[in-house]
């Protein structure tokens, strides 16, 4: 009796958890580069009322173990890296990784290990620095900040990354790559808001990162995009199901407890 009781209040809290990650997910369903989260569940270690006997050949048969259920809790939350849409702006400063990989950007220039983003909004301050929306500094291919000179007079960014300059004096030539970063196991990297993720020991060998180019088929990074975004990977039909489904679990849940108090409420009558 007591039991049940225990184990809606753990569907309740495990179903609040999903409400949660849904209306995030729904908030930024135009963020750039956003990924979307979703919450596996596992049950309770159970309560064993008696336990499992083995056959004997010939004289008697094996009984199963009767075990009862304590409830659900959070068995993780993960964050589904899947390709989000492509939206084109023909802004040559808007990019878009066509396949796995981050942009590289740091804090300040000294910054050791570059954070990593899929959004490319990116923009030119008045002395040439290559920045994020917030003021970060966009990294090249040695993990550098991306700084183009007083002479260019403007430039278009190919598919590897590569920085086609035009100078002042009417030349074309090639300036540096825009790096990118390869991940082992991007569910493992750490969300810190601002589109930004940070490295870990569970994203990558040791937590280190080796800033690489795109279009490289070695080490399987994306060809950039020049004027497309790619915007978030939510699923609007799927997270409105998915909430559905969790108010109506947190509704069974909450039918359970009133159930249970029910019961206890019986029992406290049995003597008047």
């Amino acid at each position: 009796m007591l039991r049940s009781m225990y184990s809606g209040v753990s569907g309740m809290r495990g179903f609040q958890t999903k409400l949660d990650v849904i209306g995030n997910n729904i908030a930024n369903v135009n963020t750039t580069g956003f990924k979307s989260g979703r919450v596996m569940f596992k049950d309770i270690m159970s309560q064993t009322v008696s336990g499992v006997t083995a056959p004997v050949d010939g004289e008697t048969g094996g009984v199963n173990a009767k075990q009862i259920g304590l409830g659900v809790s959070i068995g993780s939350v993960d964050t589904l890296h899947t390709a989000g849409s492509a939206q084109t702006t023909n802004n040559p400063l808007d990019l878009r990784l066509d396949g796995d990989g981050f942009f590289l950007v740091k804090m300040t220039a000294d910054q050791e290990v570059p954070y990593l983003t899929r959004a490319g909004d990116f923009h030119m301050d008045a002395s040439g620095n290559l920045l994020t929306s917030d003021g970060l500094f966009v990294c090249d291919s040695n993990g550098d900040p991306i700084t183009v000179a007083d002479d260019v007079t403007g430039f278009t960014i190919s598919q590897d990354g590569t920085l086609v300059q035009t100078m002042s004096d009417g030349t074309t030539e090639n300036g540096v790559q825009i790096g990118v970063g390869k991940v082992v196991n991007p569910e493992g990297l750490e969300k810190i808001g601002g589109n930004l993720y940070r490295m870990t020991l569970n994203a990558n060998p040791d937590g280190e990162l080796e800033p690489t180019t795109a279009n490289n088929t070695e080490t399987g990074t994306g060809a950039i995009v020049s004027g497309q975004l790619e915007m978030s990977n939510v699923d609007l039909t799927g997270e409105f199901t998915e909430m559905i489904v969790a108010q109506r679990g947190f509704q069974a849940n909450s039918r359970i407890i009133t159930t249970s108090d029910e019961v206890l409420q019986e029992v406290v009558n049995l003597k008047r």
